[in-house]
């Protein structure tokens, strides 16, 4: 394949609404130089992220980029070239990473990524279904395994709190396929409520009367709480609801504090997930992203984890774009979105 000089890219100089004419801009580009580890990707779809809003929210509030940022933090595409120490893969080759928040994004029509972070795609699925599923499947594998340090042989519980949306989805499955969980998940509507048994929950909750609802299912206490919805905003009842020396992470930052002495009586420990950490800080166990990645891929083609895929969006453009942005600021969606270039 013969790779152009320039190409088309989306994103944003200023912190704006979605709805605002200037809120994601069109331009002209050069093709991402290539490091020494990494492949330069053809992107042939991607999905929306709640990360993508945050970003284009918050980066530009009272000032104008010289350069347009640009989004995107899941991809699907074919290798068109590599650097040097790349290890691994060919030219041709289709693959699937969520990238590295500190570069260009996927909403461009090449993306450069390091090769320890990609994997080869799930064969089983079409490009739309596979780009919904790096960034959630990174957050939750590492939130169950890396930072709550799930044995899977334990028979213990786990709360999600956010069980509808792309995260939430995968950590149910991944749990449920990977686990002796217990697995509860929040849901509040008639349709995310069967999406999360759907996706393998034991039990579903009701997260507007959290202690209640779970109690109701004759659970006092749970082992693990991984909430990606509202932090703050549960942490009362997630102090409640925790077990004596267990474990709560979030993925969910917030503004003021919270009273973590409250944990103390229960040796109860609260950490974060960051799934832009590895590669933020290249730490020594980078290419960790690289063999989660390419697990999920055998899980997927064996049927055992299903993608997350439920609306897909068509043509690499300003217009859908923003129409990505909007589903993704409703905080009503149920599995994840993608747009198919």
């Amino acid at each position: 394949m013969s790779v152009p000089l320039k190409m088309k890219a989306i994103g944003f100089t200023q912190s704006l609404a979605i709805t605002e004419q200037g809120s994601l801009v069109e331009f002209e580009t050069n093709l991402p130089e290539l490091k020494e580890h990494d492949l330069l990707v053809k992107v042939s779809a991607t999905s929306i992220n709640p990360a993508d809003a945050k970003i284009r929210i918050r980066n530009a509030k009272d000032k104008v980029l010289e350069q347009p940022k640009v989004l995107g933090y899941d991809a699907v595409g074919e290798v068109v070239a590599k650097g040097q120490d790349v290890e691994g893969f060919e030219i041709g080759d289709r693959v699937y990473y969520a990238g590295d928040v500190t570069r260009m994004g996927a909403n461009a029509e090449y993306q450069a990524v390091d090769y320890r972070i990609t994997s080869q795609a799930p064969k089983s699925l079409s490009d739309q279904a596979a780009a919904v599923m790096p960034l959630a499947t990174l957050t939750a594998w590492e939130a169950l395994f890396d930072r709550l340090r799930v044995r899977p042989e334990e028979k213990k519980s786990l709360l999600i709190i956010g069980g509808a949306g792309g995260v939430g989805s995968i950590t149910i499955q991944l749990a449920s396929q990977l686990t002796n969980l217990t697995v509860i998940a929040t849901a509040s509507r008639p349709e995310t409520e069967q999406w999360v048994r759907d996706m393998g929950a034991d039990h579903v909750v009701n997260h507007r009367k959290l202690v209640e609802s779970v109690r109701e299912q004759g659970i006092q206490h749970v082992d693990y709480i991984f909430n990606v919805a509202d932090t703050k905003g549960h942490w009362e009842s997630m102090v409640e609801l925790i077990a004596p020396q267990g474990m709560i992470s979030s993925i969910v930052e917030f503004d003021g504090g919270i009273n973590l002495s409250a944990l103390q009586g229960k040796s109860a420990g609260f950490v974060w997930e960051l799934m832009f950490t590895r590669s933020l800080f290249n730490t020594d166990d980078i290419q960790k992203q690289q063999d989660i990645l390419f697990q999920t891929a055998n899980l997927i083609d064996a049927g055992r984890i299903k993608s997350t895929l439920t609306t897909t969006l068509h043509d690499f453009s300003v217009e859908t774009l923003k129409e990505a942005h909007q589903r993704i600021e409703s905080s009503a969606s149920i599995g994840k979105t993608a747009i198919k270039y």
